[in-house]
């Protein structure tokens, strides 16, 4: 049986914004380097961004303060990012006629794990487009 592989991460809970908005922003980041992470955290438009990009600064320095690994925070890779939805405020708003909405407050954790190692996001050799294009080309080049 081969022993687990270290990683180190973090975590922020009961985030104030909807699973589904930060799972787009997350998406974008797994399977990347840090410095490439963080570069496409800093120019991303959505709000998100911002709490995805706190939570991945703590993961990189709980990696750089652990004494018994001492990671440099530019080697390391997400290989886990992840949303899962958090309690839900229900809250209430008054409308005509002695009626009222119901509104979902909704909140999340944002979970990031980090590892040393080679990233393997899209362009770097992954499940792309990209590579599977070369192959595809490859292969016609073997055929004719």
């Amino acid at each position: 049986m081969t022993p687990p592989r270290p990683y180190v991460g973090a975590t922020a809970r009961h985030v104030k914004i909807s699973a589904r908005k930060a799972r787009l922003v997350v998406d974008h980041i797994r399977g990347r380097s840090v410095p490439e992470a963080r570069t496409i955290l800093a120019f991303m438009p959505r709000a998100s961004a911002h709490d995805v990009a706190k939570v991945l600064n703590s993961a990189v320095a709980n990696a750089e303060s652990n004494p018994k690994l001492r990671w440099n925070g530019d080697d390391l890779v997400i290989s886990a990012a992840y949303v899962d939805e958090a309690v839900t405020l229900k809250r209430w708003q008054q409308r005509a006629r002695g009626r009222v909405n119901q509104i979902l407050k909704r909140s999340c954790h944002i979970t990031i794990k980090l590892e040393p190692g080679v990233a393997t996001g899209p362009g770097r050799g992954g499940s792309g487009t990209e590579s599977r294009r070369r192959r595809i080309r490859r292969k016609k080049e073997v055929a004719a």
